[in-house]
């Protein structure tokens, strides 16, 4: 599994334990699942449709909650190495390289504090992509 399948299977499953956001609907529209579709599938199985087929996940009310039980203070805001930390995943530097050949990054690999800024704001920009409801803070 991709780094980012990663930070998405972790948010996203923690999702069960907390509220999803409220999904706005467009007036006259129509569901477009099949009574057999289950919002408890898998978030990552369908990125384009996830925010129409499954309720959005509230990436924020997600990891503030998981910060509150982690006994460790992470400024999982700003920092890539502090979310990865809070999602119990490999934080290193080679993670994170890999991470940002996932994500195309462009920049010089070994100025790691300019790549670290770089990988959390596309790691939550995606996660709005892909059904994650994100303020607009941590995304710019």
């Amino acid at each position: 599994m991709s780094v980012f399948g990663k930070i998405m299977s972790a948010i996203f499953g923690s999702a069960h334990g907390a509220a999803p956001a409220p999904q706005p609907s467009a007036p006259g529209s129509s569901p477009t699942s099949s009574p057999s579709s289950s919002p408890a599938s898998s978030p990552a199985s369908s990125p384009a449709t996830a925010p129409s087929s499954m309720p959005q996940v509230d990436v924020e009310a997600v990891l503030t909650k998981l910060a509150a039980q982690n006994t460790e203070k992470l400024d999982w805001r700003k920092s890539i190495v502090d979310l990865m930390k809070l999602l119990n995943l490999d934080s290193s530097l080679a993670a994170r390289r890999e991470l940002a050949d996932e994500l195309h990054y462009t920049g010089d690999k070994n100025d790691s504090a300019t790549m670290n800024i770089w990988l959390h704001k596309q790691v939550m920009q995606k996660l709005a992509e892909n059904g994650g409801k994100v303020p607009d803070e941590l995304r710019k």
